[in-house]
């Protein structure tokens, strides 16, 4: 397994053979986003993205278990000059891409409260496990702001634009029962089971054949910005990729052989 540095704002840990464990680690201002943390996430998933080794699958998730993300650290930001807060957030929009931009899945195991950029992190992940315990809230319209890590085009995806609009608009938290009839979260969990649910998917997911998994991330992404008759035609694209790969060989193999394949991403 390759080697990742130390880091102050975030943990990382190894669960499995495939599978990384990233966490928020700025528990004492409830996992708030500042400079340092966004510098050290874009360089984690520049490095993943460049050299991801034996990962398959990224579970994101926030140290404790009251907090998932606050948001932008508003003490760091307050006195902050326009040009010295277009740089932070510029670095913040590379983070938030470069997260999007990772090949294979990530879950984020929402643990407690998702707020702002908190939430607009989770939505960047591909799916969301979240705690009984969690609210979510988009608050930048009370601050004078609005949503520019994606809220405004991830939320409208996942619920609609009406609500998205209801959400965005009033600023006001709604809680996990919401998100999860609205479409926002996969699955609530039991407190202290939202990670371990979470990590369980991400194994499932990393045993099955890593190309297939990202060739699907990738055709529903960009599938689903293209009309209708190009997207089916990008997926048989995608599909034709997988046919003469040794895994799609050891797919076959294994099931005539009532057998458990080894997929090794060739």
């Amino acid at each position: 397994m390759f080697a990742l540095p130390q880091y102050a704002t975030i943990t990382t840990a190894i669960k499995s053979d495939h599978i990384l464990l990233v966490t928020l680690s700025r528990p004492e201002v409830a996992n708030a986003l500042n400079t340092q943390m966004g510098e050290e996430l874009l360089d984690l998933w520049n490095r993943l993205i460049a050299n991801p080794g034996r990962v398959r699958c990224v579970v994101l998730t926030g140290a404790g278990d009251k907090i998932f993300c606050a948001g932008g650290d508003l003490k760091e930001r307050n006195g902050m000059s326009k040009a010295q807060w277009q740089r932070q957030h510029e670095l913040f929009e590379r983070m938030y891409w470069t997260l999007v931009d990772l090949p294979y899945p990530v879950i984020a195991a929402v643990n407690g409260h998702a707020y702002a950029g908190g939430l607009e992190m989770a939505m960047c992940c591909d799916f969301i496990y979240a705690s009984k315990t969690a609210r979510f809230a988009l608050t930048e319209v009370t601050l004078g702001i609005m949503p520019g890590a994606g809220g405004t085009q991830n939320l409208p995806r996942a619920v609609g634009d009406r609500r998205a609009k209801e959400i965005l608009m009033t600023g006001r938290p709604f809680d996990c029962n919401d998100a999860l009839q609205w479409g926002l979260v996969n699955k609530v969990c039991e407190s202290e089971q939202t990670l371990e649910q979470a990590l369980e998917t991400a194994a499932c997911i990393a045993g099955n054949a890593p190309l297939s998994v990202r060739q699907i991330k990738k055709s529903v992404r960009y599938g689903g910005q293209m009309e209708l008759r190009t997207a089916y035609r990008f997926e048989v694209e995608a599909y034709n990729h997988l046919i003469d790969t040794e895994d799609r060989h050891e797919g076959v193999k294994a099931f005539n052989e009532k057998r458990k394949p080894v997929f090794r991403g060739k």
